[in-house]
């Protein structure tokens, strides 16, 4: 496992983490776990072979990473019934493209 994985990883959840810390705080445990819930999108990686593929990047090829589903997660964080979920999911989308833009696969 690189090093670079491995703040890919600890990003997914510090990042949903600092935003609860940072903007819901009265609510802080609840909105740290729902925006940490976007981390279940990567269920969609255990249809693909391999399951983990350093060289692929994840949006736009699994599923629940797809280019159409991210507009509906902004349409979620913007609505005030699902914006933690939706935070969540986008935090999370977000820090995949970033990760593929990083290792230039986009």
């Amino acid at each position: 496992m690189s090093a670079a994985f491995i703040v890919h990883m600890f990003l997914h959840v510090a990042l949903p983490v600092a935003v609860a810390w940072m903007f819901y705080r009265d609510t802080f445990k609840r909105a740290s776990l729902l925006m940490l819930a976007g981390i279940l999108i990567d269920i969609d990686h255990l249809w693909a072979v391999p399951v983990l593929d350093p060289d692929r990047c994840s949006v736009g090829f699994h599923f629940l990473h797809s280019y159409w589903l991210a507009g509906v997660y902004v349409a979620l964080a913007l609505l005030p019934q699902t914006r933690l979920i939706g935070l969540g999911l986008v935090i999370h989308l977000v820090l995949d493209a970033a990760d593929c833009a990083r290792q230039g696969l986009w």
